[in-house]
């Protein structure tokens, strides 16, 4: 089975190590889809619909038509004329400026018929609620799962020590993408199609871009050579891609269609929110005895999302019956470690609950029914790091020195996340004059993917990182997997290590052949082969006895170089003001599951924006639609509160190392435990349990009052 060098013998992985692009990236160079607009470039934006539930009845596009730089306006972009959210797309406007595109799509004129609308969980699961689809219910039927029948789970809450019965709530939190989604397209005369869109994955939007304009994929080329943001929504293409197209392919120009902020809020994606209804027991001892859960989410208009219970810890009898909600409100998309979040905050706030009725360290009880032995070295160390013995088991006792109104707390949570990695090709091409090609299909979201591409081949080959460059984003390179789910470097780096063996067993057939030595008694260090027993080689002569040509070597994805299940835990020190509200997180410690480490550097930004966006969500995103209109009311920087600067606290980011594993996704588990973490610190801080997110002042303020 193929396997990775030892850590001591790695040159490159393993260490820090800087971006190949970070100069490109500071500089203005790199270019982004939104960076894109050809001299001869149309700008395209959408028409949305102001009303949340409506049918489209007629259109009056002349005016918009007659205003100077319009080229086209598309009026069947909804071929249902069944409006099911404010913002979704009705029209499109083209034209030879953004400000001009922008004014003309004011102009169209659309007459709806409205509707009733159901735009948030609680309205849609009221009696005669109005129904978001047509001849469906808005709560679909409840999938069930577990371990027993009713009566184990019954007969094991008889027996237990201790019992908490509580309902949790998760917010929808939107994608807030710094670049928005959009694509640029340009129609060829021989009906080629060049799309350079904003994407986690070239190749999946080829082969649904193919679909959905009903042409073949070889005829279709993707590109993204460099994006702002996806956190999953952006591994699907949209239809704004394939309207730029159409325009496209009616003007014979380039076509450039981005969302604007407000579009980007309301239509591009979200993470659905969650109602969970928890029992949970134990026996005397803090050993758990029975689960169930009854909960709720919804994805907007059609039925998706999923909470991932029972989460994490042991326990022989459980259920689960879940049900989705179907609403009036911007569709849901995978958003970093979809169900595991919402999870994570119910089941650890429950369990810190339950380790309090019992009079126990709630750290303690985690250790007695966490059945994961990397999680079990993860919670001693980061208990000792954060100072968990500074923790006061009686909640609400421990006050700053310097001000008694405000409170301190220590908090925990853990966190999984368990895809693998998957069929993923490359090849890499070795020039004569001694330069080095590596290309593979996949994308960098921003998370150093062309970087760390690079740094395998220069490992495998004795090089020098800026020795090697990267090519990937664009569906001419070989197939590779969508950059998401936390499966990018557990099905890139084997294709990579994998290819780069092959360019290497053929330098050191010709290193052999120079020096006189079997091939397994050179060594490939320092830009040069170097013979046992003396005797060395500059790489650039070994790649002159290549011949006059370029060689090029393909590989692809391989067993045992890569590994599913990624454990990790986080814990929170946070000082509540009890005057004001406010909660100010003072440090986390984050402990990575990180398998073999290819790119420390990257690895801990990884880690530490999961912390982030995990904050974020914990403190201050959501949200905020308006019953009435149907319409988001925060959609945009200025409203929807994301975490910043002034909001970052002590991150200290641990990494397990367990290389024998092989390489592990590290993206989606940081951003699963903090908010979970977060809150078991404010209730051991002020005694006070928080059971719906965001944890905003005002919400302290009352249940501090209560």
């Amino acid at each position: 089975m193929a396997q990775w060098k030892p850590l001591d013998e790695m040159s490159i992985l393993g260490k820090h190590y800087p971006r190949v692009d970070g100069p490109a990236k500071v500089s203005g160079r790199a270019k982004y889809t939104h960076d894109m607009a050809p001299t001869n470039c149309l700008f395209a934006y959408l028409v949305s619909s102001p009303h949340a539930a409506a049918t489209v009845e007629r259109f009056d596009t002349k005016e918009a038509e007659s205003l100077p730089g319009v080229v086209m306006v598309l009026t069947d972009l909804h071929r249902s004329g069944n409006i099911a959210y404010a913002g979704e797309p009705v029209a499109a406007v083209a034209a030879t400026s953004p400000d001009a595109a922008r004014y003309a799509a004011t102009k169209v004129r659309v007459r709806y018929q409205k509707k009733r609308a159901a735009v948030d969980l609680d309205a849609a699961m009221e009696d005669g609620a109005p129904r978001v689809l047509s001849g469906r219910e808005n709560i679909f039927p409840p999938r069930e799962r577990g371990e027993g029948n009713e009566a184990d789970v019954e007969q094991a809450f008889a027996s237990s020590k201790a019992e908490v019965r509580a309902e949790y709530r998760t917010q929808v939190q939107t994608h807030s993408c710094l670049e928005t989604h959009g694509s640029l397209v340009q129609w060829g005369d021989d009906d080629t199609v060049t799309i350079w869109d904003s994407t986690q994955g070239v190749h999946s939007v080829r082969f649904q871009i193919a679909r959905m304009l009903e042409i073949p994929q070889n005829k279709i080329r993707v590109i993204c050579d460099y994006m702002g943001g996806g956190f999953g929504s952006k591994l699907q293409p949209g239809w704004y891609t394939v309207h730029a197209a159409r325009i496209s392919r009616e003007t014979k120009m380039p076509v450039r269609l981005m969302l604007d902020r407000e579009q980007e809020s309301m239509i591009a994606g979200n993470r659905p929110d969650s109602l969970q209804k928890i029992r949970i027991g134990a026996d005397d001892a803090g050993k758990l005895t029975a689960f169930t859960a009854e909960t709720y989410c919804t994805a907007g208009p059609s039925p998706g999302g999923n909470i991932a219970h029972p989460f994490v810890y042991e326990v022989p009898v459980w259920r689960h019956r879940h049900r989705q909600v179907v609403t009036n409100a911007g569709p849901a998309r995978a958003f970093r470690a979809p169900g595991h979040p919402q999870a994570c905050f119910a089941m650890d706030c429950a369990l810190d609950e339950l380790a309090h009725e019992l009079g126990m360290d709630p750290l303690e009880m985690r250790l007695l029914n966490d059945p994961n032995p990397t999680r079990q070295q993860q919670w001693k160390l980061g208990a000792e790091r954060i100072g968990w013995e500074r923790r006061s088991l009686k909640p609400g006792q421990t006050s700053s020195p310097d001000d008694p109104t405000k409170k301190r707390g220590f908090g925990c949570a853990a966190s999984v996340w368990a895809v693998p990695g998957r069929g993923t090709a490359a090849q890499i091409t070795l020039y004569p004059d001694g330069g080095v090609e590596i290309r593979c299909g996949t994308q960098d979201i921003g998370t150093g993917t062309r970087t760390i591409v690079a740094a395998i081949v220069a490992e495998e080959l004795g090089l020098r990182v800026e020795d090697v460059r990267p090519l990937i984003g664009d569906t001419e390179y070989p197939m590779s997997v969508g950059s998401g789910g936390s499966m990018t470097m557990p099905s890139v780096a084997p294709a990579i290590k994998n290819t780069a063996e092959k360019a290497r067993a053929r330098i050191l057939e010709l290193a052999a052949e120079r020096l006189g030595v079997e091939a397994d008694a050179i060594t490939l260090a320092d830009r040069a082969a170097t013979a046992d027993g003396g005797g060395r080689v500059d790489w650039k002569t070994l790649c002159s006895l290549l011949g006059a040509e370029p060689q090029t070597f393909h590989g692809e994805w391989v067993q045992g170089l890569s590994s599913a299940g990624v454990a990790g835990c986080q814990f929170a020190d946070v000082e509540v003001d009890t005057l004001t509200g406010r909660i100010h997180v003072r440090k986390v410690v984050a402990m990575g599951d990180c398998g073999l480490v290819l790119d420390r550097l990257t690895t801990e930004s990884q880690i530490n924006g999961g912390v982030i966006q995990g904050l974020s969500w914990a403190l201050y995103e959501d949200r905020l639609m308006d019953a009435q209109s149907g319409r988001q009311i925060n959609p945009g920087f200025e409203t929807y509160k994301i975490a910043g600067a002034l909001e970052m606290p002590e991150i200290e980011v641990i990494m397990i190392d367990e290389p024998e594993r092989g390489v592990l996704g590290i993206g989606e588990p940081p951003s699963v435990p903090t908010a979970a973490a977060i809150a078991n610190a404010v209730f051991n801080a002020t005694g006070v349990r928080m059971r719906q997110l965001p944890l905003t002042p005002d919400r302290v303020l009352m249940a501090l009052e209560a």
